[in-house]
């Protein structure tokens, strides 16, 4: 079968904050794609708002370069693909890997390989890629390249990593410098890098000449062209407004046509009139297509192996606002609008799965973690929708005897010694089995846990809390087993308003000796939203737009000055984790409200009695 020796496929993995999209920042600009004079921001692959305001990738992108061949005196076009570091997004990094021949596996030099550096490298070593190990951040004052080499190799013979595969090429680098080596004495540039690039990933093995097949790995949306598929040629070529057919998941194949076909430079799309097998296309103008689906010849359809990913292991539900100021603030929210869009994540979104349920207005979404479920909110929050979203839950599942099996996770945590104790107490109390409890250069304790997802629940904020903000925890997931047993939940309840109005100082300050607020003066309330967070277990139903009885009296201009606690101004992620089961949280384009789910306090009340005598008997 021919090789083509001027194209190379490459994916860039990684752990969060490893240095993928910085290297590739240093990649464009040293390969020429930008001019002298031009303006480029940093991180230029991360385009995503949410990514630039969070400092990670969430969304896979494709980029290209070309660079000078020393031994044919050609050029070879490197297509590149920044990936995800974070798990909950695995689904990003398990599709896109059918695209490429070869991984550029960047290594933090000081702190060695992650929890999420396993999960990428299981992945990409499963589907037999070539990993070229890029130990990265050299110029840190704690790094040390030979012990993360050493960690490195480990886990690569851990992971059942072939001889092959195990004897990987090592670069060293500074990726905020643009400058690489073969040694840890960096070069000048990252010259280096391409040349191992080019002589260890394995050039495509295609034939042109045979049958077209193409994979369709990652959709986009052009306003003028309709859907675009993103994928790689196995097979054949492609020309501008050639007919195909469209095999779909479940085999059935629809006639379709390549109006428009592009590939990639830079950071742009180039139209091109044709392209031949091994080059990674866009396809724009076609009616329908999914992730997964294979674009093959009319007269000879034969589908590729389809794209699997990991099923979900958390769900929450999404329903129509049903607070008294649902319809205020967003654009969409109706339940019609609501269910159009969470289906249509799932043309793009794999590791998603969205399901309807009972009630005409809710739907169960379900996704690889908090934080995958946490970008699917805020992203529709901006895009106009209202809505209400439930405290997350784990997936449970039973195997063949009938036994409920919960899912575990792995977690690694970095901590001071003088918080270690606290971090252990609490990862005890929710279940979690403790693997490794080591001592590290940098005079931190690093520990490994087993722990329930159900445990992890509502506990980083919790963790960021008892380890004063220094402590760090990665997870991943680890596997299914049987259930646990009970995991205590929130130990304080919440402030509740009763009663429709607006807070007030004068009710702020007789509240907040009650606990911590989450508002503050001049906030519209209504009877049931949580309003902050009581000091003991249970709730309190608390008057906060109560005002002061005015009189004729003289005061103390220190009385009238009345002094309150600012509030905490909570976060997305934050508001999740706080949730409990009996409330939810409002999202709208411009508020985060929590609320209880019955909202009249006479209603709890008599909700909580029926339930303490349900226990009694």
């Amino acid at each position: 079968m021919p090789t083509r020796t001027d194209l190379r496929n490459i994916a860039i993995i990684a752990h969060v904050d490893h240095g993928k999209t910085t290297l590739v920042d240093h990649m464009l600009r040293q390969a020429r794609v930008f001019r002298e004079n031009q303006q480029v921001a940093e991180r230029i692959m991360d385009s995503n708002d949410l990514e630039r305001e969070r400092g990670i990738t969430i969304l896979a992108k494709n980029t290209a370069i070309r660079i000078p061949d020393p031994k044919t005196g050609g050029e070879v076009k490197i297509n590149i693909v920044d990936t995800p570091g974070h798990a909950d997004f695995g689904g990003e990094v398990e599709r896109v890997l059918n695209m490429v021949d070869g991984v550029l596996l960047l290594v933090d030099a000081a702190e060695g390989p992650k929890p999420q550096t396993r999960f990428v490298l299981r992945k990409a070593l499963g589907m037999g890629r070539r990993a070229i190990v890029v130990i990265n951040k050299l110029d840190r004052k704690d790094a040390d390249p030979e012990r993360v080499l050493n960690e490195t190799f480990d886990l690569f013979i851990e992971l059942g990593a072939s001889d092959e595969q195990a004897d990987f090429p090592v670069v060293y680098a500074s990726a905020t410098q643009g400058r690489a080596s073969l040694t840890v004495e960096l070069g000048p540039d990252l010259v280096p890098l391409f040349s191992t690039i080019l002589d260890e990933v394995p050039a495509p093995n295609v034939d042109p000449d045979a049958p077209v097949q193409m994979l369709v790995t990652t959709l986009d949306y052009d306003p003028y062209r309709g859907m675009v598929a993103v994928g790689r040629i196995f097979a054949g070529r492609i020309r501008a407004g050639q007919p195909m057919a469209r095999i779909t998941r479940d085999g059935k194949v629809r006639p379709v046509t390549a109006a428009y076909l592009y590939v990639h430079q830079g950071l742009a799309r180039v139209e091109v009139e044709e392209a031949a097998a091994g080059e990674i296309v866009a396809i724009a103008g076609l009616d329908e297509v999914a992730i997964g689906e294979t674009l093959a010849d009319p007269e000879n359809p034969v589908a590729l192996p389809t794209i699997t990913v990991e099923e979900p292991t958390v769900r929450m539900t999404f329903g129509v606002n049903t607070s008294p100021f649902g319809g205020r603030e967003g654009r969409w929210s109706t339940s019609r609008r609501i269910r159009d869009r969470l289906f249509e994540e799932l043309k793009h979104n794999v590791a998603m799965q969205v399901a309807e349920t009972a009630s005409a207005d809710t739907f169960l979404v379900s996704g690889r973690g908090e934080l995958h479920l946490a970008i699917l909110i805020e992203t529709m929050r901006r895009e106009g929708y209202e809505f209400q979203v439930s405290r997350p839950e784990v997936i449970l599942r039973e195997d063949e005897n009938g036994e409920l099996l919960e899912p575990f996770e792995e977690v690694h945590i970095e901590t001071n010694p003088e918080t270690v104790g606290a971090v252990v107490e609490m990862l005890g109390k929710r279940r979690g089995e403790m693997l490794k409890m080591i001592d590290t250069s940098q005079g931190l304790v690093h520990l490994e846990y087993i722990v329930p997802t159900r445990g992890l629940l509502g506990f980083r904020y919790q963790f960021l809390t008892a380890t004063r903000g220094m402590g760090l925890i990665n997870t991943i997931f680890h596997g299914y087993a049987a259930q646990a047993g009970p995991i205590p939940t929130r130990s304080k309840g919440s402030l509740v308003a009763w009663e429709e109005g607006i807070a007030t100082i004068f009710g702020i300050k007789g509240t907040e000796v009650r606990g911590s607020m989450f508002i503050s003066a001049g906030t519209h309330v209504y009877e049931g939203m949580v309003i902050g967070e009581h000091q003991r277990p249970g709730d309190l139903d608390v008057n906060i737009a109560k005002t002061k009885h005015l009189t004729n009296m003289r005061q103390s201009i220190r009385e009238i000055d009345e002094r309150i606690t600012p509030p905490r101004n909570l976060s997305l992620d934050e508001c999740i984790e706080y949730l409990s089961d009996d409330e939810l949280l409002e999202v709208t384009p411009e508020n985060l409200r929590i609320r209880k789910r019955v909202l009249d306090r006479h209603e709890r009340g008599r909700a909580a009695k029926r339930a303490k005598e349900a226990l009694e008997v």
